[in-house]
């Protein structure tokens, strides 16, 4: 049987202030007190997996190790079917500029136009299939651990559609939807995404709701 956090301290694998927020405030109501990795001054473990649950399960155990305390970390991403699951694990490595591009930081316009590329090299009758996936990996100091896998199915569309989305939202299309996760917005998204739904099974397991 997985063991049950409770109330008490968790720490969230991030230096993210963002993602905190998030993940804060969906603990919060069962009396979850959410501490970053980048407020503790932990460093960032590099992301040497193979699959989304080896990424979440190192930055968990990492933070756990380091901290004595419990940690939660998620790993996230898209898969087409006709790239064999790719981008994946590279999802955001997919943004990345190079040095000849100018400043650091992420392109998602960039990304999302290296997966539309790919797909018009396959030709019209391409599977535009796709899924957003989210791990979210729990673990103890001592070594004890729980894995909670989210997926939201879909297709791609192109050009890109809607501005309320980030990364790749503007061409994922939600099974059963007819509009981008950019454009339907954060408080609709957030009822069907990989998030939620790897969420949903943590809460249900953790806490029994």
């Amino acid at each position: 049987m997985t063991r049950k956090l409770g109330g008490g301290s968790l720490v969230i694998a991030t230096h993210n202030a963002g993602k905190l927020k998030e993940i804060g405030a969906l603990l919060d109501p069962y009396g979850v007190k959410c501490l970053s990795a980048g407020s503790l001054g932990l460093p960032e473990p590099a992301e040497t997996g193979k699959s989304f649950a080896e990424n979440a399960l190192i930055k968990a155990r990492a933070a756990a190790e380091a901290s004595g305390l419990a940690a939660l970390a998620d790993d996230s991403g898209l898969s087409v079917d006709a790239l064999d699951g790719r981008p994946g694990v590279y999802t955001a490595d997919w943004a990345e500029r190079q040095w000849f591009e100018g400043n650091p930081g992420r392109d998602w316009y960039m990304a999302m136009g290296k997966v539309e590329g790919m797909l018009q090299q396959i030709g019209p009758d391409a599977d535009r299939s796709a899924a957003f996936h989210c791990v979210l990996a729990l673990a103890w100091p001592d070594g004890e651990y729980a894995v909670y896998e989210g997926k939201c199915a879909g297709s791609l569309t192109w050009p890109p559609r809607g501005t309320l989305g980030f990364g790749y939202d503007p061409v994922f299309i939600p099974a059963g939807h007819d509009e981008t996760f950019a454009e339907i917005g954060p408080e609709a998204k957030h009822a069907i995404s990989h998030r939620a739904d790897a969420f949903a099974k943590l809460v249900a397991d953790q806490f029994g709701g």
